[in-house]
């Protein structure tokens, strides 16, 4: 069922212009989303990861999300059974508007905030339909134990002194060199693991925010190994004989890990990583399928199903832009945006309004495509084919 546009006739009513160019916009969303929407059915599960950029702080200072804003990214959220989001932020009134358009038959579970160096603050979650998913009472946040943890480069500070106080230039400075030194954690940001249930398909989803830290050195190899050690993690889990991960009629429990993990490209380390430990990305997803050129590769959905009878039907990403924030709509949303680009590294900063534009509409939709599978959920046949199965002989 789609989302009902909650207050959508006041918003029209308290903006005029505002709210008839929203509406006219879901219209044409509507159409182009309209092959999505008819995936929907009885039998399937339509999984998608997104991240959602900074949603909802504005830390960055590009001015926070329109009110038309929410109702395309539900109108997106809504073609989809189950979405994992990523980079919400402590302040959930941004999530709770979302809800609200999106209805009643929704719901949500979300981590804590994660704070220190590389948490940013943030939280996970999941969205669902509760019409089609229901939540298996199951949810918590994956902890490595001791033998597991994630290798890291800690900064050490330097001891007072270090530097010669007669010979305060930037040649002295330089001779003071930044120290490291190795040390074992958890992940940067937890990754969230809840039990669902669609259909007939049980299984734990694990939503991820991988570090990122930089292209090289020894932060991507923190990056690497996170990846790395959560799918150790629940591969181990998985592959113990052990009756707590069986369900009544002796299934495995199965796994699908999915979000933001950084990865680089298909042969990159990061995706090695990712695919290791029986880990699979669906052929519908792999590689360049259905990505654009430009498109990154951060956004995954991994799957390790024991279930014979598990079947991914289909995939794809979503055109957040096919509609709505489109380069020639600059002259709509110009007064809306910042006077300058608030970005302080000149690597990056926007010198015209083209450029700022373009940057400003990823802080009112996200810099991250959202990325989706479908999954067969009804095993109703093979099971009444067992029962009438004869019985082995003894």
């Amino acid at each position: 069922m789609s989302n009902n546009y909650v207050d959508l006739r006041r918003l029209l009513a308290r903006e005029p212009t505002g709210g008839r160019r929203c509406a006219e916009r879901l219209l044409k969303m509507r159409a182009s989303l309209q092959d999505l929407r008819k995936r929907k059915s009885d039998d399937t599960l339509l999984l998608a990861t997104w991240n959602i950029r900074d949603f909802e702080s504005n830390k960055f200072g590009y001015g926070p999300r329109l009110p038309e804003s929410y109702y395309y990214l539900a109108e997106i959220i809504s073609c989809f059974d189950l979405v994992a989001l990523q980079e919400v932020n402590r302040d959930l009134t941004g999530l709770e508007k979302l809800m609200r358009i999106l209805g009643r038959e929704w719901d949500y579970i979300a981590t804590d905030a994660t704070e220190g160096h590389g948490g940013n603050d943030e939280r996970m979650a999941f969205v669902f339909n509760t019409e089609k998913v229901w939540f298996r009472k199951i949810a918590g946040e994956v902890v490595l134990p001791e033998g597991q943890l994630v290798v890291a480069q800690k900064k050490v500070k330097t001891p007072k002194g270090a530097a010669p106080a007669a010979e305060p230039t930037a040649a002295a400075a330089a001779k003071v060199k930044d120290q490291y030194e190795e040390v074992k954690q958890q992940f940067a940001r937890t990754p969230f693991l809840v039990a669902f249930q669609s259909g007939w398909f049980r299984f734990s989803l694990c939503t991820v925010h991988i570090y990122y830290g930089a292209d090289s050195g020894a932060k991507l190899k923190q990056r690497i190994a996170e990846i790395e050690r959560l799918v150790e993690f629940f591969a181990k889990r998985q592959d113990d004989d052990n009756d707590a991960e069986r369900d009544v009629s002796g299934a495995v429990e199965n796994y699908i890990v999915l979000g933001d993990f950084n990865v680089v490209s298909p042969k990159h380390k990061t995706m090695e990583a990712l695919v290791s430990n029986g880990f699979q990305v669906p052929k519908q997803i792999d590689g360049a399928k259905v990505r654009k050129t430009g498109d990154h590769f951060y956004d995954q959905i991994a799957t390790r199903v024991k279930d014979p009878r598990f079947e991914c039907v289909g995939g794809g990403m979503v055109d957040m832009f096919a509609d709505v924030f489109r380069e020639e709509d600059l002259p709509i949303y110009d007064a809306f945006m910042p006077a300058s680009d608030p970005e302080s590294d000149p690597r990056f900063h926007a010198d015209t309004r083209e450029k700022l534009f373009r940057k400003w509409r990823t802080w009112q939709m996200s810099d991250h495509r959202p990325l989706w599978i479908q999954i067969r959920t009804d095993f109703a046949d093979k099971y009444l084919q067992d029962l009438l199965a004869p019985p082995p002989v003894p």
